[in-house]
């Protein structure tokens, strides 16, 4: 895919301040612009990372030579995707959905494309049983990166298990964590989603185990670094 369709891919419906920020990044990989693309016109689409979220997740992944990651909400597989292209040829991206789905409709093909599907390891399971089943096998400590976007009733506990999961000096990314700016207020107003991601976000901040920093990229991003 050419440079300018790479940029018409996921600037189309972008605001004017989006664009500018889009267009002062490198490029999406045209793997990734046509799988963005492709998931766009599900009417689920609002599922979908943010473009620039993941490209900054990716320059982490390979600032830290990550090997080994965890894609806890998998969607249409953009996410897992966007990490396996970073990963070294034996990294492994162990991929959590309760459902296959939306990756048969519009990710596999994608990753057979791009050469990555062999990296990704697609477990259909609720993700907490995964992940347990993970710590149970001997696999603590043993993964890079972590990213969870998935149900947002959960966050605390995928928090948990990945910070298990995670080596020290390994990261965890959380989506959503703004939530459209719904986590700023009193809780007594917020509803279940809401409440779950602002108790995170609270937890992180004052949580010894890690380095945390919450920004505004996407729809909120927190970041933890794990200390210990």
């Amino acid at each position: 895919m050419a440079s300018n369709e790479v940029r018409k891919a996921y600037e189309s419906d972008a605001s004017p301040l989006h664009r500018y920020l889009l267009k002062h990044m490198t490029p999406l990989n045209p793997h990734l612009a046509k799988l963005h693309a492709a998931s766009l016109h599900d009417e689920m689409a609002r599922m979908l990372g943010a473009s620039e979220e993941l490209n900054f997740l990716q320059m982490l992944m390979s600032s830290i030579g990550a090997r080994k990651t965890l894609d806890i909400g998998v969607f249409t597989g953009y996410s897992s995707l966007a990490a396996a292209l970073v990963l070294p040829p034996d990294g492994k991206v162990v991929a959590c959905d309760v459902t296959d789905k939306w990756v048969n409709q519009y990710g596999r093909a994608v990753w057979k494309e791009a050469g990555v599907e062999d990296k990704i390891d697609l477990r259909i399971a609720p993700a907490l049983d995964t992940l347990n089943a993970l710590l149970a096998a001997g696999e603590g400590g043993t993964f890079d990166f972590a990213f969870i976007d998935a149900d947002k009733s959960n966050y605390g506990n995928y928090y948990e298990a990945a910070l298990q999961l995670l080596r020290v000096g390994g990261i965890v990314a959380v989506d959503n964590a703004l939530w459209s700016g719904k986590v700023v207020g009193d809780e007594a107003g917020m509803e279940a989603s809401t409440l779950a991601i602002h108790r995170l976000n609270e937890k992180a901040a004052g949580d010894p185990r890690v380095h945390a920093s919450l920004l505004n990229v996407g729809d909120g991003l927190l970041l933890c670094r794990r200390l210990k």
